[in-house]
């Protein structure tokens, strides 16, 4: 089998928000089509017009090649040797970063095309099956005006919804200061407790709680002092305190603090991973499966993991795309008790909603049953593939 073409489709939520801080709203969605008709898809979590030039760039010279010009022609059902041959001949500007997330995208297409031509699902051709259930976790960031009262009773809201659909598991994401601060939110660090305890009530003791701060705070100490105050509440863990250049800070929080500290959605390969692993600077490795360069170095993450007796709990926040990928990856490790899980029906992005056709059903014990279609296990809405083309195009 040979590689015949790739697409790139710029899309954008036309109802997008440019003061909100979520990257659902729009996405690149790359294909790759064989000389056998098999088609492949994936995503990644990078600014879609930049992942495009990434992708569609020309090359002059053997170690600086444009990574849809190096597939052509490329046997896709060995999605590693793939991934080694885009990665060598992008060296010089893919290393890490953007080329690297952009590959992520590639690599999960080519296990879709690789799963299909073996009529299985790709977690069948990936790894070894776990034995225990895999549970995804509801993540919660609703666009509820600009007060701290409304967003803090429509973030509590949406954690006891999750509770009687069946999860078990949810994610506040508590994006009051530092980058990712959410539509305008301002609120000093000290009331963050109040939706933890509140929740916590809500749901009981039976539901894990996890909370994500977005990199809101410079300094560990400081950040120590806030999490402190949220060790009687059982929180699973804290996701990205700091800055994600601050190893050493990492690794005094996870030395003191009560709460596991986890991070990685921004990393880009293993190796970025391993540098924290040296360090003991987590507790929790999240990988998001298109920014770590695809299921391809996922793996290498989660065998990382195991070498370590680390957890690993994926970052997801994108379409239906990603979150099937990240459900192969899932049926393989057993050494992850949750993935990161958007629900579509409350998603605030239409492309989660609509881009995608899954069989993501999740059963009233909270688990997914293990993907069964070939593949990732999704197929493109053309419909919502045409109008989301047509809003980023609008754009630029």
């Amino acid at each position: 089998m040979k590689i015949t073409a790739v697409r790139c489709h710029v899309l954008l939520d036309p109802g997008y928000d440019a003061d909100a801080t979520s990257s659902n709203q729009d996405t690149i969605v790359v294909e790759i089509e064989t000389d056998e008709g098999i088609v492949g898809i994936g995503e990644t979590d990078l600014n879609a017009w930049v992942a495009k030039a990434c992708i569609e760039a020309p090359g002059t010279h053997t170690m600086d090649r444009g990574l849809g010009q190096m597939l052509i022609g490329m046997d896709p059902l060995d999605p590693r040797a793939c991934w080694q041959e885009l990665y060598v001949g992008t060296a010089m500007t893919g290393r890490r970063g953007a080329v690297l997330h952009a590959l992520g995208a590639i690599d999960v297409a080519l296990w879709d095309i690789a799963g299909k031509a073996a009529g299985k699902p790709v977690w069948q051709i990936l790894g070894t099956e776990r034995p225990d259930a895999v549970r995804p976790y509801a993540s919660l960031l609703p666009n509820a005006g600009d007060t701290w009262e409304a967003f803090a009773a429509a973030l509590g809201g949406q954690a006891i919804d999750a509770a009687k659909r069946g999860y078990r598991a949810a994610k506040l994401e508590l994006l009051t200061t530092g980058p990712y601060r959410h539509t305008g939110l301002d609120v000093e660090d000290d009331r963050l407790v109040e939706v933890i305890a509140s929740v916590r009530e809500a749901v009981g003791a039976d539901f894990e709680i996890m909370v994500d701060v977005g990199y809101a705070w410079t300094d560990w100490r400081y950040a120590l002092s806030i999490i402190e105050s949220w060790a009687d509440y059982n929180v699973f863990f804290v996701e990205t305190p700091l800055w994600t250049d601050d190893i050493d800070g990492y690794a005094e929080l996870v030395v003191n603090s009560p709460i596991p500290i986890a991070a990685g959605e921004w990393l880009s390969h293993s190796r970025e991973f391993q540098q924290y692993v040296d360090r003991n600077a987590l507790d929790v490795l999240q990988p998001d499966v298109g920014r770590v360069g695809g299921l391809t170095e996922a793996i290498r993450v989660t065998e990382l993991a195991a070498q370590r007796d680390l957890i690993v709990v994926p970052h997801g926040w994108k379409t239906g795309i990603t979150v099937a990928a990240t459900a192969q990856l899932a049926a393989v490790t057993p050494q992850m008790p949750f993935f990161e899980f958007v629900p579509p029906d409350v998603a605030e992005s239409r492309l989660r909603r609509e881009l995608v056709d899954d069989e993501m059903t999740i059963l009233p014990d909270g688990t997914l049953p293990r993907p069964i279609r070939p593949g990732i296990g999704v197929e493109l809405n053309p419909d919502a593939v045409e109008e989301f083309s047509r809003a980023a195009r609008a754009i630029g």
